[in-house]
Order: structure tokens, then sequence, then C-alpha cells
């Protein structure tokens, strides 16, 4: 699930092992850092995955548990955004007067950071955007980048800068939305593909039952059934389909 702030990471983890004891089960944490080996272990039981990958990548590989309703200060109704940060003192009104600027992106497989980052920029500008464009690694390294004045323009996952807004976070200090992305389904959950009907149920199921004592800390009312995530490949068709570079 999400990098976020020790109080939202330690319900995260007090949520699974409840989820997995309501279902009579041990929860045991994935062991590794390679996200896509997770993602694709055939003993999968429940994994947080993004949904840019989830359509290019993982598409008939795993199967979809849910799409978590966040009710944050920039995401609800089972939806999220991209928020475009630059530096509080930087130049920019618009998103246009960023042109030319420097971008950070935190990985080129990523759905708020890079694909509706694109699409939002695409919208203002239909040729190079950036200068140069930074592959940072992840949201929380890209506000450090733009904080240390690295880049110029990074984009960030709603949820991500919502926890760390709530806690008060410096990681948040000195910096300003300049633009929001169209909305996007939230973060899928996903299981193994050789689950069942009923053991997806069964899951979400457990999910829902046992969040009610998390929820004020994840910022999480439900977990929905699967949205519909191949509308994240339409907008990447639209900015396919221009003249849009990142540089």
């Amino acid at each position: 699930m999400y990098v976020a702030p020790a109080r939202v990471v330690e319900a995260q983890a007090a949520w699974l092992r409840a989820a997995a004891g309501y279902m009579g089960e041990a929860w045991q944490p994935f062991q590794g850092d390679e996200l896509m080996a997770q993602w694709l272990a055939p003993d999968l039981r429940l994994a947080h995955t993004c949904g840019y990958p989830l359509v290019t990548q993982l598409w008939g590989k795993v199967r979809v548990v849910g799409t978590p309703r966040y009710e944050l200060v920039h995401s609800s109704g089972g939806t999220h955004c991209s928020l475009v940060l630059c530096r509080e003192q930087a130049p920019f009104v618009t998103l246009a007067d960023a042109v030319g600027s420097r971008g950070l992106v935190n990985g080129w497989d990523s759905n708020s950071g890079m694909n509706l980052f694109r699409h939002t920029l695409q919208a203002v500008h239909d040729g190079a955007f950036f200068s140069e464009v930074i592959v940072t690694g992840g949201h929380r390294a890209s506000m450090h980048s733009l904080r240390q004045g690295l880049g110029d323009l990074a984009a960030v996952d709603s949820i991500t800068y919502d926890y760390l807004a709530r806690e008060y976070s410096e990681e948040v200090q000195g910096l300003r939305v300049l633009a929001r992305s169209v909305r996007s389904p939230c973060l899928p959950l996903i299981t193994s593909l050789g689950s069942s009907d009923a053991e997806v149920e069964v899951l979400r199921e457990a999910l829902n039952w046992t969040l009610p004592e998390f929820a004020v800390a994840l910022g999480i009312e439900e977990v929905m059934p699967a949205a519909a995530y191949g509308g994240l490949l339409q907008l990447e068709a639209q900015v396919m389909e221009s003249r849009f570079s990142w540089a």
C-alpha cells in the first residue's frame, strides 16, 4: 500500500492482519522489494498496485479485488487525481507558464506521476513541454527534489499528498498545487489470477468487515467492487495522438 507517515503504515499493517484473521489465515508480508515479482506471485493473496501497470502489464495476469474509496481532501468516491506541484516561490501562475522548465517524474510506469501528468501537460501545450526530465524513483523523492530545486514541476498522487499534509509533514512545506489532473480510479487491490470469484468476494468482505477500526487513520471508507481502469488507456491514447513530448 502507500508509502505514508508512520501512523498510516501501522494502520495498514494492522488492517491486513485483521482481515487475514477474519479469513482464518495468518498475515505474511511479501519478502523482497521487486514489485512485479510480488504482483505476479502465484500464491499472492492481496496487494496494492498502480492503475497504469494494471492495464499495461498485469491485465489478464491478476484479478482485481476492489477499489478503495478514500475520503480525503483531494480524493473521494473511489477516485483520486494527480496534484501538479511547484515550489511556493516559483513564478508560475498557470501550468502554461511552466513550459520550458524542468520536470520530475517518479517513474515511467506510474499513473499519477506520469500518465495523468502528461495528459494534464498536453492539454495546455501540444509539443515539447520541459527542457529536461529527471526520474526520481518515487513520489516523496519527487517532492524532495522539488524542494531542493532539482526540478520545477512534479505530479504527486493526491492520496500521498493528503496523507503527508494531514500529518503536517515538512515534506509538503514550501510547495504549492499549481494544477490538478482529471480524476482517476484509486489504486486497485489485486490477488492472484488463480483466485476464484468466491475467493475474491471473501477477500473484499474481510477487508470491509475489519475496516471500521482503521478507517479514520487510513482515510478509507470502504473497498468497492473494481472500477473501470480501462479509461487510463484512453487518456494515454489522447496523448499519443497529439504532438506532446516530455522534452
